[in-house]
């Protein structure tokens, strides 16, 4: 009996030990390998491969100071908790990352409180007023959901908040969740880079003025480096010769990505040329392009005009690179809208109609630069669709109208009079029509077998008849970069300089925000950066809301499940419990 006893002693202190050992090996080889697994459906809490690759290449310590501590309603507690999380996640991938909460609100003097959202608003955050619930009824507080990042003697304001007009506070909320990882490794990566990516907007063919793409150039130079370039027939705009130590000619691109934003007059075929060789080259374009002549200012003085063809000589060029601009304008609802003035003297009167040339385009696919994006408003907009001519190009669809569409084909008779006409399913006979496309691939050269054999054969020019692997994105309206510039009654009323430019997709007339600019800014950003932030950006977390509906219905249900159920399943198994032990002892 003794020696059983002994033996038991030595095989549980052999157990403990083991145990003890396996816990000390697990640890030792946990400090060196890092693993992470996350159970989410979406998989929430895992990093993507360009994060990770951004993370690991940083050599100096990012702070990221969060406005985000004190008491807040519950969405914004969320948020909080899910920045918290970001960042965590951000730690262990690299040891320079850091950070810090902090209430912006924590002081009790009112003056001292207003001198700190005075520095905040200045450096660049947005504050956001919440509802709260009290003992006394509710409360609004100002909630500041923004981060300072701070890198060696840089800083940089992100706004936490994705916000657009006309959602609610949870769909806000969500959003910003979802927003999270792409903005926060976005601010990294930009307040990090010692050198920034290079983008030209095209002009010297009545591209868009300087005030009229004001708003999209200064947002894109937050990241890139942006400059305007007139090609006028010189070879070295957009590309440059350079030679290799055996003297052969090497072309190199001046600009990751180009912008050519609504010309107006044709292109001479040098100038052709020039973007059709740096393409082939690798260079990148982003072409925002109008195929019939249509504008409002036209209906200023006048009830109808006609819409006609606008010769850009880009038809042959763009068609061999994979897709055909239609000569006509569509027309869609939904829609944008326009005031529209009746009546006389003390009878004037204005309201909002819809107006069927202002088309509100959503993704035609489920590609990261669309996915998640709001509605997009058009500008006589006309539609896209693919060649034949080059089928070796992937032609991804990026934008469309809706599944009620009408096609008029130029010449178009445009008139004041169909803001009259209701909305009507008969009206719009055709299905959803393509306005942009994304091309990827290798494009072949619109001059192939068209040149003399001595600029074929010219060192200098150094012709390629098939490009690089490369990108482009066709869009067949010019107008969606344009920012509106104030107007005299909304420069009266929100103390602005009348003709200064406002935010891209900000309409005056309606209060509306659009998702333009979030469009251009993803178009650029997959041009010059490829697919890898953008992807991060496309991520789709789902909001898992109660059905108030159900609760409500079954409330004392679910009372019941949840307070009775577990206290007698708990008093069942005591009862068992003790039946057992009574019988074991029992015999």
């Amino acid at each position: 009996m003794e020696n059983k006893r002994r033996n038991i002693r030595r095989n549980e202190i052999l157990s403990l030990i083991i145990t003890l050992i396996i816990i000390v090996l697990v640890n030792i080889i946990g400090s060196f390998v890092y693993t992470r697994f996350d159970l989410t459906s979406e998989k929430r809490y895992t990093l993507s491969d360009k994060s990770k690759e951004i993370l690991g290449g940083l050599d100096d310590y990012v702070y990221f100071r969060v406005y985000l501590e004190g008491d807040f309603p519950a969405g914004f507690k969320k948020l909080r908790k899910e920045t918290k999380e970001m960042l965590d996640e951000f730690r262990a991938y690299s040891k320079f990352v850091d950070y810090e909460f902090i209430n912006p609100s924590e002081s009790d003097d009112p003056n001292e409180r207003q001198e700190t959202y005075k520095i905040l608003y200045q450096n660049g955050l947005n504050y956001y007023t919440a509802t709260m619930p009290t003992n006394n009824g509710v409360q609004q507080i100002m909630v500041w959901p923004g981060v300072m990042v701070s890198y060696r003697e840089k800083e940089l304001a992100v706004d936490l908040l994705s916000a657009q007009s006309g959602q609610s506070q949870e769909t806000i909320l969500n959003n910003s969740s979802q927003d999270l990882e792409y903005k926060l490794i976005s601010a990294i990566k930009e307040i990090s880079e010692t050198s920034k990516a290079k983008v030209a907007f095209v002009e010297g063919h009545g591209e868009l003025a300087d005030i009229e793409v004001y708003d999209i150039a200064k947002s894109l130079a937050k990241k890139y480096s942006i400059d305007r370039v007139s090609i006028d027939g010189k070879m070295n705009s957009l590309t440059y010769r350079d030679y290799d130590k055996d003297s052969s000619v090497v072309v190199r691109t001046n600009y990751d990505a180009i912008v050519i934003a609504k010309p107006t007059e044709a292109f001479s075929e040098k100038d052709k040329f020039i973007i059709d060789q740096y393409i082939m080259y690798g260079g990148k374009v982003l072409w925002l392009l109008d195929h019939v002549k249509a504008d409002m200012d036209s209906l200023q003085s006048a009830e109808s005009m006609m819409g006609v063809t606008l010769n850009n000589n880009l038809d042959d060029q763009l068609f061999e690179y994979g897709v055909k601009l239609n000569n006509n304008l569509l027309l869609a609802y939904p829609c944008a809208q326009i005031g529209l003035v009746t009546g006389q003297g003390a009878n004037i009167q204005s309201a909002l109609l819809p107006w069927y040339y202002f088309p509100l385009l959503n993704a035609a696919s489920q590609h990261p630069i669309v996915r998640n994006l709001e509605a997009v408003k058009a500008d006589f907009t006309g539609s896209l669709e693919p060649t034949t001519s080059a089928p070796e190009i992937q032609k991804i669809p990026l934008l469309k109208t809706s599944d009620y569409t009408k096609i008029s084909s130029a010449p178009v008779y445009i008139s004041l009079k169909i803001l009259n006409d209701r909305p009507d399913p008969r009206m719009f006979p055709q299905k959803g029509q393509v306005t942009a496309y994304l091309l990827n691939g290798k494009f072949t050269s619109l001059y192939e077998n068209r040149l003399p054999e001595a600029i074929v054969e010219s060192n200098e020019i150094a012709f390629r008849n098939e490009s690089v692997p490369t990108s482009m994105i066709v869009v067949a309206d010019g107008d969606i970069v344009r920012n509106q510039l104030a107007q005299l009654d909304y420069a009266k009323k929100n103390n602005k300089r009348v003709g200064s430019p406002l935010p891209l997709g900000y309409d005056q007339y309606t209060n509306n925000t659009y998702g333009n600019k979030h469009f251009v800014e993803n178009a650029v950003s997959y041009l010059v950066d490829g697919e890898g932030l953008i992807s991060i950006n496309a991520r789709e977390l789902k909001i898992r809301m109660l059905d108030m509906n159900k609760v409500n219905k079954n409330q004392t249900t679910w009372q019941v499940v949840n307070v009775v159920l577990p206290s007698v399943i708990m008093v069942l198994f005591g009862f068992v419990l003790a039946y057992i032990r009574k019988k074991k002892y029992n015999k």
